[in-house]
């Protein structure tokens, strides 16, 4: 009997790591619905190859692709529409495991509706838990969903934790004789450069990140380490543990990919090559192991691993996600916006690299914080916070 995949996101680069993943074990696993923004072509590809139910594209796609699956006799597959359809393919029934991959705030909704309907989530979508991650979080206990971190530095720290951690009580303090978690980070492809060359970082420079392959939104979030600052309040919420109890280590060759520290002086890391096929392989079968065609690391190749202190004085986007977490509310929701259309904008050459962070920190101090009682609330500040990020960037322009 196979498990039914759903994949939130199918062609971006998670979803195509899951593909190869699940292409591995086909006795173990189906995909049962698949959701794409853009790329056509590539999803056609997937259906044509994996044969979904379901599929999910915006409305505005409904009708080229409807047209695509009647020239290739793939008029089987359903097609639904825009946030409906994703929150109806996440909750489906007949779905054991959603993968959730969806890049930003687009994310929230069908992530929620899926830890709701008491799924098994692989988390790949950061943004769902810096916006609600109590909600997030109360929910997974509540409708008894296993809540299972992909990105690389979570699933290291979960892999590194006591096996029943994430049954201890959430007081925010370090269980089980943790008393740390060390979160890496890469330190992206600026890790060396000068401010004034930050200044004149390029979409194209930023884009080349120089050990993972990502999209454009995640490799210009680890150019400017906020990519880390959402892990951290990412990590704060999975593993009920408060800010200062983590730090940031920035590692460069992201050969371990994080470190949890323990009371009596050990640190357990784990290590392995940067593919992201090996921490989708361990939340899929957790708590069992799950073969990949990724090679084992061999350490006499690793000549070297480095570690040094973040410097938030030419990475400030880090300091102010650590802000965000430690005021608590709504804070994190107005953090992750304001830094979506910052990044959209540097993407589109409307303002410099280092005008990010600056964007991020106005639109913190302009909308007004308050508790993050509802999604309602949280939707509604998202907003607010876009709105007060498109309109500083008209006022400093390029």
């Amino acid at each position: 009997m196979t498990q039914a995949v759903c994949i939130l996101g199918v062609t971006g680069s998670i979803g195509q790591s899951t593909l190869r993943v699940l292409q591995q074990h086909p006795d173990q696993y189906s995909v049962f619905a698949v959701s794409a923004y853009s790329r056509l072509d590539e999803l056609l590809e997937i259906c044509k190859q994996f044969h979904p139910k379901i599929v999910v594209v915006p409305n505005k796609k409904a009708l080229e692709l409807q047209q695509r699956f009647k020239q290739e006799n793939l008029n089987n597959i359903e097609i639904l529409t825009d946030e409906a359809g994703l929150v109806a393919i996440a909750e489906h029934s007949e779905v054991d495991i959603v993968m959730a991959a969806i890049v930003g705030a687009a994310g929230l909704l069908p992530t929620l509706a899926a830890v709701k309907s008491g799924k098994r989530v692989l988390l790949a979508n950061k943004e769902s838990l810096v916006m609600s991650g109590d909600i997030m979080m109360q929910a997974a206990k509540q409708h008894n969903a296993l809540l299972l971190p992909v990105d690389s530095e979570h699933n290291a720290i979960f892999q590194s934790l006591p096996h029943d951690y994430l049954d201890a009580e959430r007081t925010g303090q370090p269980q089980l004789g943790v008393s740390r978690i060390l979160l890496t980070a890469s330190g992206g492809p600026f890790l060396n450069h000068s401010l004034e060359q930050l200044s004149k970082v390029t979409p194209q420079q930023a884009c080349k990140h120089p050990n993972w392959s990502m999209g454009q939104k995640i490799s210009v979030d680890s150019a400017t380490l906020m990519n880390k600052g959402l892990e951290l309040i990412e990590a704060c919420h999975l593993f009920s543990i408060s800010e200062h109890f983590v730090t940031v280590v920035v590692h460069p060759q992201s050969i371990i990919h994080s470190m949890v520290q323990y009371v009596d002086g050990s640190t357990l890391a784990q290590m392995g090559n940067p593919d992201m096929c090996t921490p989708i392989a361990h939340a899929l079968a957790w708590p069992k192991r799950l073969a990949t065609d990724v090679p084992a690391l061999n350490l006499f190749d690793t000549a070297q691993l480095d570690f040094q202190a973040p410097d938030i004085i030419k990475f400030p986007a880090l300091d102010l996600a650590r802000q965000a977490m430690r005021a608590g509310g709504l804070a994190p929701t107005i953090l992750n916006a304001a830094n979506e259309i910052a990044v959209s904008a540097f993407l589109q050459h409307k303002i410099k690299f280092t005008a990010i962070p600056e964007v991020v920190g106005h639109t913190l101090q302009v909308v007004q914080n308050a508790k993050a009682e509802n999604i309602d609330i949280i939707l509604h500040t998202d907003m607010i916070a876009r709105q007060v990020a498109e309109t500083y960037i008209v006022d400093i322009g390029g």
